[in-house]
Order: C-alpha cells, then structure tokens, then sequence
C-alpha cells in the first residue's frame, strides 16, 4: 500500500498515526538485535518503517550511487514488492567533507525522482525531504522550499523532514510550502531525546534550533539518562501535540534503533495501543510482508509464539494458503538448520534467564514465572504471554505447577465483535470465533489415561507424539480443523488458523529441538543438561482441541487428578535411563487402537497414507471438524 494512501485514510478517519526510522547495523550480531527490536516495536502500531541506505560508513540514498548501481537496487525494491521509496540525497561518505555528485549519478534528487517515475511509472510511491531550517550546504530556506516544490512536480508524493525542535518554525515552513502550491502530506521528523550528549551532537549535526526552554530544562540534569530521558520525553511530546493540534496527524521518529525514548514520547501522547484502542489487525497473526505471501491468510496454531520461524521455514514455498489450507501450499517445511530457527541468546543468557533445573518442579516454576509474567520468554515462546490468556492463566499456572507443561494456548471465543480489544480481528462489524487449543509437554507414563479420558468425550481431538515419531490421534485423516474463524459482512467465512498433521509434525521436530538446544545451554556433566535432554527424548507433545467452543473450561478437566511423582526429587541419571528403555518397549508395542492408523507409521515426518500430494488439506463440508456457522 502506498504511504499516501495510508496517510489519507487516517486523516479520514481522524485519527494519528505514526511511523519509524531505523538504520543499517555494521554486525551480524547488530543486525539480528535491529530484528528483534523492530519485533517488539511493531506491537506499537506503526504505520510503516524506513530503514535508510548505507553508503561509506554514514547514510546516505539512493542519489550518491551511480546509475547502474541505481537501477539494480530499484529493480531489488521492484521485486521484493517494495511500493515506497524514499529518494533523498543524503550525506557524503565519511572520507568527504562536502556531498558531490559522482560520475554517472545523479546531481539532483529531482533527477532522481524523475528517473523511477520515468522508469517504473506509478508503482513506487516517492518520498522526499523537506529542511525547515536549512540544509549542510544551502542556508536560503526560501530557496530550498523552491526546490522542494520542483521535487514534488517531478513525482514527489509525500514529504518527510529533518529533524526540527522548533514548532514556530516548522509550522511556519508548512505554511509557506502550502503558499507554494506543494499539497502533497508533509511529515515532521521527530528525533527522541536518549541523552543529553546525543541531543545536542544531533542538534549541532543538523543545524536544529534548541529552543531556550529547552536548553534550561535538560542543562541542570545532563549527567544523569534517567531525567534527561523523562524530560525530554514530556518535551517532545508536548511538540508533538502542538504539531497534532495544527492539523498534521502523522509523526515519523528518527528511533535511531533504540526503543525507549521513542515508546515514551507515543506513551506520553497515548498513542500506544490500549484496551481502549487496541491495535487493529486484519488476522490473528502477524502477516509477512513479503511480496508473494501478502493474500496468505490460512497458518498452523503450532507457530503462534514463533511467527518468524514459521516465515522462515515456509519462505520457499511457491504459493501460500489463501481461503483454505491445502489449495496450493507446498508441503515441505524448511531444514531447522536455517538462520534464526533455533535457541536465541548465548548460553550464559539462558542460563541466567531460566536458571539451573536439577528437578521437574524446577522446570515447571520456569513455565509458571513465563504464565505469571515474570519471565518475558520460553525456549518455544519468543515473546511474553498475551493478555489473551487472562480468562484461562489461572487454569494454565495450575497445570505448569503440577509439572504438566504447556507451551502453548488459547481460550474459547463464542462470537465477540471483531473490535474487540483483546479477541478483535479481522473488518469492521464482524464476529469471530476461537476452539480452545493447549498444547503441553507430558511424560509417557500420563499418556494412556489421558486419551482414555479423551476418548470419553467426542469433542476433543488430539494429537500425541515423541521426538522418534510415535504419533497417536483421534483425527480424521482427511483435513485440517480450523480453530479461530471470523464471520463478516459480505465476505465468506475466514478461517486464519487450523491443527493438521503434517505441519503439527513439522512443528514436532522445531519443538524438540528448542528444548535440546536450552539443554545444551548447560555443561555436557551438569544435571540441568541430562534433566532436560531427558525430558526432550521421552516426554510427549500433545497437542488437544475442544471442538465444542461453549465449554471454555472442558479441555482442562482432562487433567483433574493427574501428577507426575517425585515433582521435586533431584534427577536421577541411572533411574532415568531404565525407566527410558522401559518406555522405549512399551512405544514399540503399544496398540494402535488409539491412532486410526496412523501410529508408529511415521515416514520422514510424514504419516503413512498420508501422501505429500494429497489434498488432505482441505476442508469439506461434511467433515467432523467443520466450523459452525452462525445464522
């Protein structure tokens, strides 16, 4: 979508918006950390991000480059999907003092801008920069308002500016460049104040005004971050809010990759989302911008608390699911050698994060401090629990004590709005809907009693498998079962997010290999180690859906009376290792009556009669697991 675009519809709707600013780290270890950040700060609600180009150790764009160098990065942006390019002229590299254009480039931003406008027509939407005091080398701000109106007639859709802390001035600016005739949304760059070092280097660097109200706010507690941060944020925001009062209603921040100066000043100007205004999401699950996955709207459960993996491992695939799974999805989920599928974090970080279990009972408080929002992750949840497991936390903290681990969740939804601040997704007016989904780590030994209790009730599905492959399940082999499903105006039926097995399977291996990369955080003797590895080799993942979505609470009476003895005995290595060859017997041997078939008939990952191209994947009226629909 085209920034203008997004532009226009919140001043439509009257509503503020916001974008970031980042830029390229030089280490691979800088980058993966931008990565995260810029996870954790698209919970905040941007509108769109940025990320500036590199050139000589200083950033700089796209018109330092010569033309060849040009056309190869636009054709990049062209086939990633790119629609929105920022053509500015930047700075010059480090070793040069004074920008200048290089043979073959171009001199001129415009020149630029009429170059992709020429060369890809409409497709891109071009933003350009705006100085309302003045720029390195031109100090004539009528003449540089001259020149912005030349970018704008050249194919400039949207301009964004440099950073400023007067608001007499820049709003000033804005009505000259209206006077002029330069209509297109003009964006003021706002630049957060981390330290009181940083303020005024970037102030001196930009030629900014500090206003003096400023300079005898921060000067008395410069040598101290905290304050300076705290000030600064109630000073930008109070800038922010004239500039919102003026009628501009989108602020574009220069985060510099740092996090808390900005979510302080969006905060402070309760732009954050809140109950009260909760971020808006067309699915339940985060969409990949990618070009050719952009219509995806169908994923598994299993990935909810892992969304990059999941991107990562399905990211050759040709087609991506859209109305149902199984259409035209690939059925090969990538290697888990892949970049950024394993453990995150040194192991001294772990460590220091989930500590050294020497019992059950020590990795259960782990699990119970993640349900309890004391710790922030888990080896297979890469961010904190949501509040979406408020009406069922008390339900999982109780199961986690008892040492049965879950991983994953979530509660029954009968039909609230599509607005609704926790449950909403999806167009305006509509209704959706949840099964209650848990998914938890269990020794083999609960194993028979609890599909026993399963069996006693129809609606509950499941799904039960070791790290060798042993896979029991009640589920019908002939498609997915949807658990979320949103019902809207004038469109079909959604259903965003499904249980099946053959990516339940591809899950599996992911999940014991998250929990034997924690292992492997500790020392190849340590008890932690060989508490741990065991737990991965010998213990099940289950995975049970409620297909009655009335009874919210009925998936955790499963659990009423069962234990795991000795919660809290220390591990015992020798003990282990003969109750694991016992368990290795009784998996061999175990009958298949539980399985329709598809126990113990694991084939590279796939169960047998279950074909790679088979259209086992879609669902069809009639089946078991259809979705009701309400009239």
């Amino acid at each position: 979508m085209h920034i203008k675009d997004k532009l226009a519809d919140a001043e439509r709707a009257g509503q503020p918006s916001f974008s970031f600013e980042f830029f390229p780290p030089k280490t691979a270890q800088g980058v993966q950390n931008l990565y995260d950040r810029m996870d954790r700060m698209h919970g905040l609600g941007p509108s769109f991000i940025d990320v500036t180009w590199g050139a000589g150790g200083r950033l700089s764009h796209l018109t330092y480059m010569e033309k060849g160098k040009v056309d190869s990065a636009l054709k990049e942006a062209y086939n990633a999907g790119c629609t929105n390019i920022l053509a500015l002229r930047g700075d010059p590299p480090r070793e040069q003092e004074k920008w200048e254009a290089v043979e073959g480039g171009f001199r001129y931003a415009k020149d630029l801008i009429r170059y992709i406008r020429d060369k890809y027509g409409n497709h891109f939407d071009i933003g350009v920069a705006g100085y309302p005091e003045g720029c390195d080398d031109q100090d004539d701000r009528e003449l540089l308002i001259e020149h912005l109106k030349e970018k704008i007639d050249a194919g400039g859709t949207f301009v964004v500016t440099q950073m400023f802390y007067d608001v007499d001035n820049f709003l000033e600016w804005v009505r000259k460049c209206r006077a002029k005739g330069i209509n297109v949304p003009l964006i003021p760059g706002i630049m957060p104040i981390q330290t009181h070092a940083a303020f005024l280097r970037r102030a001196t660097w930009s030629k900014c005004h500090i206003p003096q109200k400023w300079t005898e706010a921060l000067d008395p507690i410069k040598n101290d971050d905290a304050a300076v941060r705290e000030v600064g944020k109630g000073l930008v925001a109070e800038m922010c809010r004239r500039i919102l009062d003026a009628g501009i209603i989108h602020l574009h921040f220069y985060t510099m990759n740092l996090a808390q100066a900005t979510r302080m000043v969006l905060d402070e100007l309760e732009l954050t989302p809140s109950e009260k205004t909760p971020l808006k999401q067309p699915l339940p699950w985060r969409q990949s911008l990618g070009l050719n996955r952009r219509d995806e709207n169908v994923r598994p459960i299993f990935w909810r608390n892992r969304n990059k993996s999941y991107v990562t491992r399905t990211q050759d695939w040709d087609e991506f699911p859209n109305g149902r799974w199984g259409d035209s999805r690939s059925p090969a989920f990538g290697e888990l050698d892949a970049y950024g599928i394993g453990l995150k974090g040194s192991n001294e970080q772990n460590i220091k994060l989930w500590g050294e279990p020497k019992s059950i009972g020590d990795v259960a408080s782990v699990f119970v401090r993640y349900m309890e929002r004391d710790l922030e992750t888990l080896p297979w949840s890469e961010a904190a629990i949501t509040s979406e497991a408020d009406v069922i936390r008390d339900e999982l903290v109780k199961l986690n004590r008892r040492g049965l681990l879950t991983i994953n969740s979530q509660p029954a939804v009968n039909g609230v709005k599509s607005s609704h601040p926790v449950h909403g997704w999806g167009p305006r007016n509509g209704y959706v809907y949840q099964k209650a989904y848990l998914e938890l780590l269990l020794p083999p030994s609960l194993i028979p009693e609890l599909i026993e209790r399963i069996e006693r009730n129809p609606d509950l599905s499941f799904y039960a498998v070791n790290k060798t492959g042993d896979l029991r399940t009640n589920a019908p082999r002939d498609g997915p079962n949807a658990v979320t499903w949103g019902v809207f105006p004038g469109k079909e039926i959604i259903q965003p997010t499904i249980v099946e097995t053959i990516s339940f399977l591809a899950w599996k291996d992911e999940a014991y290999r998250l929990g034997t990369d924690w292992a492997r955080c500790h020392a190849a003797s340590s008890p932690s180690r060989h508490l741990i590895e065991n737990l991965m080799n010998t213990w099940y993942l289950v995975n049970i859906v409620n297909n009655d979505f009335h009874r919210p609470f009925a998936i955790f009476e499963l659990f009423e009376g069962l234990e795991i003895p000795g919660l809290d005995e220390a591990f015992d290595v020798n003990k282990a290792q003969s109750e694991s060859q016992a368990v290795n017997g009784m998996t061999n041997g175990h009958s298949n009556g539980h399985s329709n078939g598809l126990s113990n008939g694991v084939s590279n990952g796939v169960p047998n009669g279950l074909s790679n191209g088979s259209t086992n994947g879609i669902l069809r009226n009639g089946d078991r697991h259809d979705i009701p629909v309400r009239n």
